[in-house]
């Protein structure tokens, strides 16, 4: 299953058939970057093939997600960039995410940026690895796109992890009276959450998503505990998720207040 979400990264969303016993670097060569040429006509299709619209597209693949940061990356003003965010929005590339203040019972604050997801894993590979260094894999050169991929790897990784994260949430609590009524995330200029949502019967649930290669350790869920304590959120159930598992110290912790997660869950 860790194989299967490190590959669905990839190639989610996108009617390519790939083997997972092959290693991941031979199916992008093979797939994706030797196909460059009839995978390009696709893109474009969506994104109407803009060179600013794709220059945004890969400042937002390789960054933070925050639109503020995409348009300073680019030099472009908020107002030219807020049109092609609307157009890549319209035309189903992107996706608009707010963070959830009301869910941590914070006031709205209008200089905090909305972040923005690509609606398919393939389409936020494409944008941080293909498009910057077109010019390259068009001429069948991929030592520049690799490096860029494995020196970004993880990051892009964790992007994917905490989406599928939530998806499994869900569908944990979809059969209880606990099920699931509205979930995000929550970020402001200090602190940053994984996940934050509500249950029918009124039940907080506050998350954090780790894809990394080590085991998480109980210093996680003080971290999370602590941000909860500063913003005032009286939470009833912690969820932890977690690539390689759990310390023997967090998973003696496990219980009714506090859910742990690992790719094995990702069954469902």
């Amino acid at each position: 299953m860790d194989k299967a979400i490190e590959y669905f990264s990839v190639f989610g969303g996108v009617k390519i058939s790939v083997d997972i016993d092959i290693p991941i670097d031979e199916q992008i060569e093979t797939k994706i970057f030797n196909k460059y040429k009839y995978l390009r006509n696709d893109i474009s299709d969506i994104s109407m093939g803009e060179p600013l619209d794709h220059k945004i597209l890969s400042a937002l693949a390789l960054g933070d997600r925050r639109t503020n940061s995409a348009f300073k990356k680019v030099g472009i003003s908020f107002d030219d960039g807020i049109d092609i965010i609307d157009k890549q929005c319209s035309r189903g590339m992107l996706r608009l995410e707010k963070s959830r203040y009301q869910l941590a019972n914070q006031q709205f604050d209008e200089t905090i940026s909305e972040k923005l997801h690509f609606t398919t894993p393939f389409a936020h590979f494409w944008f941080a690895f293909v498009s910057p260094v077109f010019k390259g894999i068009k001429n069948g050169e991929f030592d520049e796109a690799f490096k860029i991929y494995h020196n970004y790897k993880n990051q892009f990784q964790e992007v994917v992890f905490n989406q599928l994260s939530h998806e499994i949430l869900k569908k944990s609590y979809s059969n209880t009276e606990n099920r699931i009524i509205n979930i995000g995330r929550y970020w402001d200029k200090d602190h940053n959450i994984d996940l934050i949502a509500t249950t029918k019967n009124n039940k907080i649930i506050l998350g954090t998503t780790k894809f990394s290669n080590n085991k998480m350790k109980k210093s996680e869920l003080t971290k999370l505990k602590d941000i909860a304590k500063t913003l005032g959120i009286d939470v009833d159930i912690f969820v932890l998720f977690s690539r390689k598992g759990f310390s023997n110290e967090l998973k003696s912790l496990k219980g009714d207040n506090l859910k742990l997660f690992t790719p094995k869950n990702f069954n469902k």
